[in-house]
């Protein structure tokens, strides 16, 4: 069959595609940019007459209207595997629950132990040749598709086609229906202004690279601020191996920086698996051959990220013992985003010959309250653990950058309060002694 015939067969209105979800069905968004907003309005419509409708997706920039329309959740259970600063706020009012996960394992989780019984994602136009890209949302949209009772297609005109190594489209005959409408612009997000804080912590990484290095850099506001500073060093020859791509990568390659031509495997290609950030971003890896996007469960895998020299990863955290123990998805017991592959970009870095991992923050937040606060702690409480102790490497605040590997609790101790904010340092050593992990200084004779 002609495949604008096959299209035209499988073309339906939103209304008339979400038909097919039933009561107890679990449903995927996919991510990101792609998240499918056409379907999930007339999801939504459909409340009253469908009971426990379970919905997976991860970083939603919203609305997601089966969310908000269903306060009871009897009708809508929205489930995200790396919350946005939206789903965040979702789960602040109980309708969203974080699926705890490592990125590179989502689809294998999909593959292996998952129900889909309907699919549902924004792709491009389709080709000539029966191909729609997965775009933006490449890195994990091929594997849940594959595992779909039924695949629905929004088809997004806006979204970039991104080349890829493999699984970056899908054709028309693995395709149930399709359906189009108007979309308005993606969602921008662009690079935060830098504070001092994030200077300093940028200037403190920045010996630590070399000329020709290859660069992950995390989800988040500070990664890609310091990306966005090393596009103002002296670099060279820097190149892209990452999770996310962001305005950073952009950046780096305005300013000639980014290259890709050092990198020892996958050279002359920036590799990711996801995208999102404002509308250059998305023109300049729309069918750009210095861009491609591939499966997380490849990219993200560490013995992948290890066969680059000098592989440096950049991610945020928000927290972190004076045992090393890194929190960097939760406040407490409050939902922040998710792990991600930042445990994994911790340990490919850190095989890599030449390769480094910094986690990267501020050392002190304000609260509502305007009450100052150390992001280094004694110990936690409740704080979900993003990087073991046995796991750690660099640390970085704007008062100093050190290596955690292979020091004693009380080594530990005294780098942590090194590089903590003055004002806490005396109460940090205190709770040291107390925890027993703080050592006496040597009387000499």
């Amino acid at each position: 069959m002609d495949v604008y015939q096959e299209y035209k067969q499988k073309l339906r209105t939103p209304e008339e595609a979400v038909k097919i979800v039933k009561s107890g069905d679990w449903v995927d968004y996919s991510t990101n940019v792609c998240f499918p907003t056409l379907l999930d309005e007339a999801l939504s419509k459909r409340r009253d007459e469908l009971f426990d409708v379970k919905i997976r997706g991860n970083l939603s920039f919203g609305p997601v209207k089966a969310a908000e329309c269903d306060p009871s959740r009897e009708h809508f259970y929205y489930n995200s595997w790396h919350c946005s600063a939206y789903e965040r706020k979702l789960c602040d009012r109980g309708l969203c629950d974080y699926i705890p996960m490592i990125f590179r394992n989502v689809v294998p989780y999909y593959r292996h132990f998952l129900t889909v019984n309907v699919a549902m994602m924004c792709v491009t136009p389709m080709d000539k040749h029966g191909y729609f890209n997965l775009s933006c949302a490449t890195g994990v949209a091929r594997g849940i598709l594959d595992k779909a009772d039924v695949v629905i297609l929004e088809i997004n005109e806006n979204l970039p086609w991104i080349y890829g190594g493999f699984e970056e489209t899908i054709h028309i005959s693995d395709v149930d229906y399709i359906v189009e409408g108007p979309h308005g612009p993606l969602p921008e997000f662009p690079i935060p202004q830098a504070t001092e804080e994030n200077r300093k912590i940028a200037e403190l990484i920045l010996p630590y690279i070399p000329d020709g290095a290859t660069l992950q850099l995390g989800i988040g506001g500070l990664p890609n601020v310091v990306g966005k500073m090393l596009a103002e060093s002296e670099l060279k020859d820097l190149g892209m191996h990452t999770e996310l791509c962001g305005d950073a990568y952009y950046e780096l390659f305005l300013a000639g920086k980014l290259t890709n031509r050092k990198k020892t495997y996958q050279p002359h290609k920036g590799v990711t698996g996801m995208v999102f950030g404002s509308k250059k971003l998305y023109d300049w890896v729309d069918r750009n051959p210095g861009v491609i996007a591939e499966p997380l469960e490849f990219v993200n895998a560490s013995e992948v990220i290890a066969l680059q020299e000098n592989m440096i990863a950049i991610n945020n955290c928000i927290s972190i013992d004076l045992y090393g123990q890194t929190g960097a998805e939760s406040a407490g017991f409050r939902h922040i985003s998710g792990t991600g592959g930042q445990l994994d970009y911790l340990t490919g870095a850190a095989m890599s010959k030449g390769g480094k991992a910094f986690a990267c923050m501020t050392s002190t937040y304000t609260d509502k309250d305007g009450m100052l606060h150390s992001r280094i702690v004694p110990y936690f409480e409740g704080d979900i653990v993003t990087i073991p102790r046995s796991q750690d490497h660099f640390v970085v605040t704007e008062y100093g950058a050190v290596n955690l590997a292979g020091r004693t609790v009380w080594e530990r101790a005294e780098m942590l309060v090194s590089i903590s904010h003055p004002d806490f340092r005396e109460e940090l050593i205190r709770a040291a002694e107390k925890q027993k992990i703080w050592r006496k200084p040597v009387q000499r004779i």
